[in-house]
């Protein structure tokens, strides 16, 4: 009792293709079960997939490192260092035009238990002698708020917006809890 050479995994046939195929519309591969494989039927079949690059498809379809080496998530979320450089390979049956192994570039995810609600709580409460950008690690404007009486008040109202906004996180780079 062998099964068909066309229900074989991906990782044991050899599929080629189109790349002529109109992107995101389903298209045809042209797959080949090798010699040395136990199955039965035609070696030769076509199997049926949504035309994309492998590093296009789905984040359900891939899976990816998740090094956050040199993540920050302090400042604005365009920023270089908001992103890092995954190494990611296409799930065993995705077919997909191009390499199964590629490089995708990922928002950086990870937290030190830094709070939120206790920034926000820091900032409203005892922002003019810069607790809240103590809580957060950021000592230097700390200091700066603290013999500024938080720049009378105008310096304290700006961080209340920035950090209940979420604009100024935790300076080790990682994110709220």
């Amino acid at each position: 009792s062998s099964i068909s050479c066309s229900s074989l995994p991906l990782s044991c046939i050899s599929c080629s293709c189109p790349y002529s195929c109109k992107y995101g519309a389903s298209s045809n591969a042209s797959c080949t079960a090798p010699p040395e494989a136990r199955c039965e039927g035609a070696r030769n079949f076509t199997l049926q997939f949504q035309c994309s690059y492998c590093y296009l498809t789905d984040d359900e379809t891939h899976r990816c490192s998740t090094r956050d080496i040199g993540c920050r998530s302090v400042g604005s979320p365009t920023s270089k260092s908001h992103w890092y450089i995954a190494n990611c390979t296409t799930r065993e049956n995705t077919i997909c035009l191009g390499k199964q192994v590629f490089s995708k570039k990922k928002e950086c995810n990870w937290t030190e238990g830094y709070s939120w609600k206790t920034a926000c709580i820091l900032s409203i409460t005892l922002g003019g002698f810069g607790a809240d950008r103590f809580y957060l690690g950021h000592w230097q404007e700390g200091i700066g708020k603290l013999f500024s009486f938080g720049g009378l008040g105008v310096w304290t109202l700006v961080d209340v917006v920035l950090v209940s906004t979420g604009y100024i996180g935790p300076a080790d780079g990682s994110l709220y809890i």
